[in-house]
């Protein structure tokens, strides 16, 4: 699929088998940008992981609207609780009444259920979700980067694993999916950011990780990256603890 483009500077392309970026550009006060990503994956029971900022709910729905009708969404999706991650759920699930929160059983317990304007399904570590096609597994990675229920997707199908917040990128406007390194320009930003909890698990979570081989890293912002992800996450592991030695 060819990048559409909606008129507010949202893109849309096809970064695996019917698993779509949908990324918004957003200029942040005092100069600079940021990206905010959202991915759905078209199959008989679609799911949109994230939904972007409250604000973001119109660009993010026509944005889906392109690609399948909002209705038929049947899981929207979030690695923690969030305003950027979540904060049009609601919207969301009223616009597509079959829809349910999906969601690691923490954020469920401490945030979602109370949230959300329906009832979550509430996964376990390692509980696989079937969507047709494609089957997500979720995988708990408290703190990593940040926030007790932080977790995340793997698409089994394609080998995309959905990492939320792990190699954001600074700026604005980036390729919708690169194979060229992102792990300096995001380390770079969380070194000047500081947005890592330093959980001292996160050696050995990004090592599961890695034991999943992931082909596509499917970034909440920034570029969507293509390659060997097992050494990506290693690298990053090396560089998370490297610092956490220095400190």
């Amino acid at each position: 699929m060819a990048t559409l483009s909606l008129t507010n500077g949202t893109s849309i392309d096809e970064i695996a088998d019917h698993i779509y970026r949908i990324a918004t550009p957003v200029e942040l006060p005092g100069g600079g940008g940021f990206s905010f990503n959202q991915y759905l994956i078209d199959d008989d029971e679609p799911l949109l992981f994230h939904t972007g900022l409250r604000a973001l709910f119109a660009v993010v729905q026509e944005a889906v609207c392109l690609i399948m009708p909002v209705n038929r969404l049947r899981y929207i999706g979030l690695s923690h609780f969030e305003a950027d991650e979540c904060g049009a759920l609601n919207d969301f699930l009223a616009a597509a009444p079959r829809a349910e929160p999906l969601c690691g059983r923490i954020a469920a317990m401490v945030s979602v259920g109370d949230y959300a304007n329906r009832p979550p399904r509430a996964l376990e570590d390692n509980e696989t979700v079937s969507l047709g096609r494609h089957s997500v597994r979720w995988l708990d990675t408290p703190h990593l980067p940040h926030a007790w229920e932080c977790g995340f997707l793997m698409e089994t199908t394609s080998g995309t694993l959905l990492c939320g917040d792990l190699f954001t990128q600074g700026g604005s406007h980036h390729p919708a999916l690169t194979e060229s390194d992102i792990l300096e320009p995001s380390e770079a930003f969380r070194r000047q950011i500081d947005y890592f909890s330093h959980t001292r698990n996160a050696g050995a979570m990004l090592e599961r990780l890695a034991e999943l081989h992931p082909i596509t890293l499917a970034c909440m912002h920034g570029s969507a990256w293509h390659g060997d992800g097992a050494a990506l996450l290693l690298g990053l592991a090396d560089s998370v603890e490297s610092d956490q030695a220095r400190s």
